[in-house]
């Protein structure tokens, strides 16, 4: 029995475990079967350090550590044997010091890093080439997106865009007081940085945009499915597919040390054009031409 442990911000529904535990499936692994998947979700982030703890207690095999840095540092404050699968999604492992090498990771460390904090100045480049018009965002991060939120208010005055950040701190987020807080010339554009808990509460965050007429943008598609504006990213699903593939290579019997870390290499740009009729935004032709999907 294979027994793989995860503490995530996501409900244990979500689609990215769905596509996770798919491709294991279709490497041959069965759950009640030959597989064991051992989750606990962190309602805030203090809970990954004691989720982590618990998942070594339960005797897993494989820690999957996804989505923020806690993720990581609390798994690896768990363990320092146990092979950990990451997914580096909301920063950089390597500027942080948790890996050494891409092509050769230290320790019982590998997996996959998305350059998140580069790929967020680069949605602030498109919306701005898209509509030259933009001069006043609000930003929504949090403790876990803090370092994307500085990132991208440092690239913002080089291209005529002034931000508001708008910080959520308290659990439940409360969206709305959030962005009554931004003054109102400030409102009609929100891009929402990346953390695990912006990600489950996409719904809200999609409505709370459409009732303001303002226009979102954010990381991946899930969002635009639910009814964001736009968004710039790879397929995250495919990255917990990927997941899985390391999961069985080390479940044969390789090290993490041994297996390269893999960034993703496709990114799609994803718009909704319905929400953008209801926020009564014109959409550019060029912008239209460069989606690689429109949701009518």
């Amino acid at each position: 029995m294979l027994r793989v442990g995860m503490v995530a911000g996501q409900p244990r529904s979500s689609p990215l475990y769905a596509a996770f535990l798919q491709r294991l499936a279709e490497l041959g692994y069965q759950q009640g079967t030959n597989l064991a998947f051992e989750f606990i979700q962190a309602a805030k982030i203090e809970d990954y350090d004691r989720g982590n703890r618990e998942l070594v207690t339960r005797g897993v095999s494989i820690l999957i550590a996804a989505g923020p840095e806690i993720a990581l540092k609390s798994a690896l404050a768990a363990t320092d044997t146990l092979p950990i699968v990451m997914l580096a999604v909301d920063y950089d492992p390597i500027a942080l010091g948790y890996v050494t090498s891409l092509a050769r990771p230290t320790g019982n460390v590998s997996g996959i890093f998305l350059r998140q904090i580069e790929l967020t100045t680069k949605r602030l480049n498109v919306v701005k080439d898209a509509f030259p018009d933009l001069r006043a965002a609000t930003v929504f991060w949090d403790r876990i997106s803090a370092d994307q939120f500085r990132a991208v208010q440092s690239a913002a005055p080089a291209l005529g865009v002034q931000l508001f950040g708008s910080e959520l701190r308290e659990q439940p987020y409360d969206y709305e007081k959030a962005l009554a807080q931004a003054p109102s010339d400030y409102r009609a554009w929100l891009f929402v940085m990346t953390s695990p808990f912006f990600f489950r509460d996409r719904a809200r965050l999609a409505e709370l945009a459409l009732r303001h007429r303002a226009a979102s943008v954010f990381s991946f598609r899930e969002w635009v499915d639910a009814g964001g504006l736009l968004s710039y990213g790879p397929s995250v699903k495919e990255m917990y597919r990927q997941a899985a593939e390391y999961v069985d290579r080390i479940a044969r019997g390789a090290k993490p040390s041994d297996l390269p870390i893999e960034q993703p290499t496709k990114f799609e740009f994803v718009l909704n054009l319905k929400t953008a009729k209801e926020i009564g935004l014109a959409i550019p032709q060029a912008l239209l031409l460069r989606a690689d999907e429109v949701i009518e």
